[in-house]
């Protein structure tokens, strides 16, 4: 039998990051989790969690983590129908869902959807944040029930659908243009005009060299971890940089924007992929990001 306590403990341990938020979320002592958690991991004998600020999961964590997902919600589904088997008058546990998405997604037309799932739901959201090419990898790993991906390849167990694709656009200011691509925007000025890179991850400039010219470029860079960032950076003669078109539209509509080469956009594919297990208590929420996805992206 499963010591759902323990694992209560250690899932919460890991959303707060310590063992005494835990212990007052769960309403017991710091040290009740802490025996819960060393119990739980010597009858395992392995080790659940990292200790450290924050405390994180271990990859077995993680997947126990996700358990407890699952578990929240057919309770939430369950103790909607028959709410005397809480007890009472006890309030329903509010279950805390892991998603992730990229950046860009996030800042353009991802949250547009959570917030209508969230209007209508009792969960909780926490996600997190990473590359298009990357997130399958969350989901791999057992730490989030849900991703945005730019993988076109199901991850095993999920359910995926496609979402359409995230244009963007090679951005810079007139004043950039003027200054680096006096002659055109050409290889040998692009190797050394600046550009925006949002981390070591993102490749986007180099696939649109790829795309446009059919060779790869190095060129000097800004790093700039932010999607409004860029856009800002873009603006203001920083560098150029491949911003999504729902971010830079109206910037070229008005000229304070201009692309580098006219009408060379570059289409990223996204999916939507749900850990199948939680797909079905999950619907409400892929029919909210399938909706916005289609009518924000290019089909």
């Amino acid at each position: 039998m499963l010591d759902y306590p323990a694992l209560r403990a250690v899932a919460m341990v890991v959303e707060t990051g310590s063992f005494e938020k835990a212990a007052a979320a769960l309403r017991i002592t710091p040290s009740a989790v802490s025996q819960r958690v060393k119990q739980l991991e010597e009858r395992l004998g392995t080790v659940l969690i990292v200790r450290g600020h924050p405390c994180v999961a271990t990859s077995q964590g993680a997947w126990l983590c996700r358990h407890m997902e699952h578990v929240g919600l057919l309770e939430q589904e369950l103790l909607a129908q028959l709410p005397t088997l809480s007890g009472g008058d006890a309030p329903l546990s509010r279950v805390t869902l892991h998603l992730a998405t990229n950046a860009d997604s996030l800042g353009t037309w991802f949250l547009g959807a959570v917030n209508r799932f969230a209007r209508a739901s009792d969960c909780l959201l926490k996600i997190e944040v990473d590359d298009q090419d990357h997130t399958a990898e969350w989901l791999q790993g057992g730490h989030v029930l849900a991703a945005v991906t730019g993988d076109g390849r199901p991850v095993r167990g999920c359910r995926m659908t496609p979402l359409g694709s995230l244009r963007y656009i090679a951005t810079a200011s007139p004043e950039f243009i003027a200054r680096h691509f006096a002659d055109g925007v050409t290889p040998e000025a692009l190797a050394h005009a600046p550009s925006l890179t949002f981390n070591q991850k993102d490749g986007l400039q180099q696939r649109w060299v790829q795309q446009v010219f059919g060779r790869t470029i190095s060129p000097p860079t800004h790093w700039l971890p932010s999607t409004q960032g860029f856009v800002e950076a873009s603006l203001g003669g920083l560098g150029w940089g491949m911003n999504p078109i729902q971010l830079v539209r109206d910037h070229l509509k008005s000229g304070a924007l201009m692309e580098l080469v006219a009408e060379t956009p570059l289409d990223v594919p996204l999916f939507w992929q749900v850990n199948r297990l939680a797909a079905d208590p999950l619907a409400d929420l892929t029919r909210e990001i399938v909706a916005a996805a289609r009518s924000a992206l290019e089909a």
